[in-house]
Formats: structure tokens, sequence, C-alpha cells
């Protein structure tokens, strides 16, 4: 498999602070790439090395088989979108958006020819006389990206460009930028803390934690068979409980045994046992598989988190039906929606 752009044993401290440890990552060519973790993680200085900000101190950027490391922005042929678009106030639409391609010495019909391509593309044909200040923020975000994709990228680099915008404008956004790489065809390497993004528009997504890469894979992957206990807790909520391996397909967790659909590990092996508050059904307390009482409730809009305490372990559920504090339930959980993980080990 040809990649566009691979990421070779890529290290970067700042200081005597380990930013990035001995990253590898291989993109292809047209995906949809999200680079998530919490702060400080190591997404954003993935991105700048990418982008040719910074310099890695160690490794290589092989960009069309070429090792592009050493090489400034702009002789890459990869444009950045960060949170602030940095738009020129001073400037109409249209100048932003032609503002590379005349630096480029291009003629004044081919700019104008690409410049409608891309206000097009955006939804915002025939706003090129409009000023900056006359646009909303979705609106400003989208001429930032028309000025990055008018120049014909290869690669496209979103630095968290939609934390600026409310919550629904933002999920307008994700779908319309989802749509427009579809359209375009390039390679977007995204970078987000917001699991809802990252989950929706990515085709792969890198979830990072420490300057290491924690797991790769597609959103249902991600979500459905973390790797560890730190990817399960990230991606949506997760109850982690501790359980026992007794054998290929048969755990212990809570004082009950359950069938699983995981085998591979030892008999008797401690494990963390992953389990999706979406995933535990609340039946009569006769018809449980485990019981316990309601400890606390909240109202969501489409649910409510349920949190029941088993006899001292609590677990978070999502159900749509209203209990009462105090309220005996029951807990059903069917072999599918229990995944077992190797058991965490703190770091000597």
């Amino acid at each position: 498999m040809e990649y566009i752009l691979e990421l070779k044993n890529v290290s970067k401290s700042f200081q005597d602070d380990l930013i990035l440890d001995n990253l590898n990552l291989n993109i292809k060519q047209g995906e949809f790439l999200t680079l998530l973790g919490p702060s400080g993680c190591g997404k954003t200085t993935t991105l700048r090395i990418i982008g040719g900000f910074l310099q890695p101190d160690e490794g290589e950027v092989i960009f069309d088989g070429k090792n592009i490391a050493n090489l400034p922005p702009y002789e890459r042929n990869i444009n950045t979108v960060f949170q602030k678009y940095s738009l020129f106030p001073n400037m109409n639409i249209y100048d932003n958006i032609a503002f590379g391609l005349k630096i480029k010495k291009m003629p004044k019909d081919v700019i104008d020819k690409k410049v409608e391509g891309a206000l097009e593309l955006v939804s915002l044909k025939g706003y090129g006389k409009r000023s900056i200040e006359s646009l909303s923020g979705g609106q400003q975000q989208r001429i930032a990206i028309a000025r990055a994709l008018v120049n014909e990228p290869k690669v496209l680099l979103l630095d968290e460009p939609l934390g600026a915008l409310d919550l629904k404008l933002r999920q307008v956004m994700q779908t319309e930028l989802k749509k427009i790489q579809e359209e375009v065809g390039i390679t977007f390497i995204y970078v987000t803390h917001d699991q809802e993004e990252a989950l929706s528009m990515s085709d792969k997504i890198v979830v990072m934690n420490g300057g290491l890469v924690q797991q790769i894979g597609s959103p249902i992957d991600i979500y459905n068979e973390p790797k560890n206990a730190f990817v399960a807790d990230f991606i949506g909520e997760s109850n982690i409980v501790d359980g026992v391996m007794l054998k290929d397909l048969e755990v212990v967790f809570s004082n009950n045994k359950f069938v699983c659909l995981d085998k591979g590990f030892k008999q008797n092996e401690n494990v963390d046992v992953v389990i999706r508050p979406e995933d535990i059904d609340l039946v009569k307390p006769e018809d449980g598989m485990l019981t316990g009482v309601v400890e606390n409730i909240t109202f969501k809009g489409v649910h409510y988190d349920i949190v029941v305490d088993v006899k001292g372990e609590k677990y978070l559920i999502q159900s749509i039906y209203e209990k009462q504090v105090g309220e005996e339930v029951g807990m059903v959980i069917i072999p599918d929606h229990i995944h077992i993980m190797e058991k965490q080990r703190d770091e000597i």
C-alpha cells in the first residue's frame, strides 16, 4: 500500500519535555484522518511538523516519497486551516481567496475561475465582493477552507477549525467538511479533542496521549474495540470494572459469571472489562444478571444517565426509561456488549 504521507520514528521535545515519542504514522491519499487526544498529547505538534512549522528532533517526514522534514512550509504542497482563520480584514472575500494565487502570479482569468470554483465548493457562490466582517463565524471558516483549497494542495491540515463555533454550527460544519473532503478527494488531517467530531467525520482516527499513539483504527473499531483503558474512557463513556477471565469466552465480574466473545487470555487472568452505558438494559430485579440500586439520575434530553450501585461498584447506564433514586433494578448485558482488555499496569 502506497501512502501520500509517512511519519517515521518522529520525536520532538521542548526543553526537557518530551512531546512526541518515536511516532510512526502512515496516511493514505484521499483519507480523512483525525488526530484525537487531550490537551498536551502531541496532536498539534504532529500537525505542525507535517506542515513545516516545526522540525522534528529525530525521524523522517516522507511526502510523496521524499523526506521533507527540513523543508519550509511554502515548499510543501500542504496547506493549513487554523482555529483562528487568519483572514485579512482589509481585503474582500475574493482577494482573501485569491491571495496565494496572486503570489504565484497566475493570470487573472485563471484566478477568477479558481476563486469562483472555490466559493461554489463551500456554498458561498456570489460572495466575492463582500467584506470579511459581514460574515458569520461559520462563513468565515468556509472562506478559510476555500483559500486553502484554491491552491490545490495534496494535503490539507485543519487545527481545531470548529473550536470557535457554537454547538449547532459545529455540527453543521462537521457535515459540510466531510462533504467537501469527499468532493475534492484530497487528504485531510484534522486535529481535535472532541470525540464526536472525530467519530462523525473520520475515515481513520489516531488516538494520542502523552506523545504516544494509543490506537489507530476506524471510528467503529475505536469505539467498539478500544485497545486499552485510556481509549475506552476517552472515546465516549465507559464502565471499566475489574474482572477475571476464567477461560476462553467466560469472564467473572461483579461476582457474577458472564459469557463473552473474547479469547486468547490465560486462565484466571485479571482483566479490565469494558461495557458502554448504552449497552446495559434495565429490567426487573428478578430478571437481571446483576442487581443494584439507583444512586443518581440525570435527564439528558434523549436519554437518562442513571448511576447504579452494584455492591459498591458504580455502573453508568443510559436508558430512555426514567428510574427513581433508591429503586432496585436488574441489569442485562449480552456477550456482544462485553469487551475484555489486558489489565492496565502502572509504569514503575
